[in-house]
């Protein structure tokens, strides 16, 4: 069952990255691809090491992770970073988190500018600490212009949340005559999501091998491409990025026709 899935313990490495890179570019690249970065902790945990080790870890794959995306052409990587959820998680763990933004775009914001990416996020930052905030809208305001990948943070997102604030916000204009009922359909819907400024992901992937989605974009998945992973996110290299990707050039994508 897990193959039908794109469940893979280890990926093809019968050539070499830069290869693989160009032979990839010769079909279709999905244009969104968003990722549930999962198994930090269980990988701290296996080398013995505290949690917010396997944390630190797992930011230097974001920063691989985001390059090699903006060499493919790929226009949008949506990043799991933390959920609404993951406040229950322990107060070192979660104060180490909320400290990554700013050591993560404080050591990479100049390649990041460099290679034309451009930084977003997506979540409730009325939680969220005066200096992770700071971080991240400094690093939005300073990629604004950039016309490349666009990295997209989900940090404090969650999809139940969002949907019913969605819905909320269509009631509400619906009151004031700013919207019609006749006049809501799905991409009306969508476009009071948090991801309005976004197509829905092409391509999902999930590390750590948990195979759930954990209230994430519920609604901009549903006719996404899915595939899973054992592998842990610190252990997450090149090779599985593009192992995923050509999993996903091999699928038949129907949208619900034959």
């Amino acid at each position: 069952m897990f193959n039908k899935f794109g469940l893979w313990k280890k990926p093809a490495n019968s050539s070499t990255l830069r290869d693989k890179i160009e032979e990839i570019k010769k079909s279709p690249i999905p244009e969104h691809v968003a990722i549930i970065m999962d198994g930090n902790g269980r990988w701290a945990k296996k080398r013995a090491l505290p949690r917010i080790a396997g944390h630190h870890e797992g930011m230097k794959v974001v920063r691989k992770t985001t390059m090699l995306a903006n060499n493919l052409g790929i226009k949008a990587l949506t990043l799991y970073a933390f959920s609404t959820e993951n406040w229950k998680r322990p107060k070192n763990e979660v104060e180490y988190i909320m400290k990554l933004p700013e050591e993560f775009l404080g050591t990479f914001l100049p390649e990041l500018i460099e290679n034309n990416v451009q930084v977003k996020m997506m979540g409730y930052k009325d939680q969220l600490p005066s200096h992770t905030l700071y971080a991240i809208e400094r690093a939005v305001e300073e990629t604004k212009n950039n016309t490349g990948l666009v990295l997209n943070f989900a940090l404090n997102y969650g999809s139940r949340s969002e949907i019913l604030d969605a819905v909320k916000q269509i009631i509400n204009d619906s009151k004031n005559g700013i919207l019609m009922e006749t006049e809501l359909n799905e991409q009306v819907f969508s476009s009071y999501l948090m991801s309005s400024n976004f197509q829905d992901p092409d391509l999902l992937i999930r590390t750590s091998g948990e195979i759930r989605l954990s209230n994430f974009m519920l609604w901009q998945l549903a006719y996404s491409e899915f595939w899973f992973t054992e592998v842990l996110w610190p252990d997450f290299n090149e090779e599985y990025f593009l192992e995923a990707i050509e999993v996903y050039q091999k699928r038949q994508r129907r949208f619900g026709g034959i």
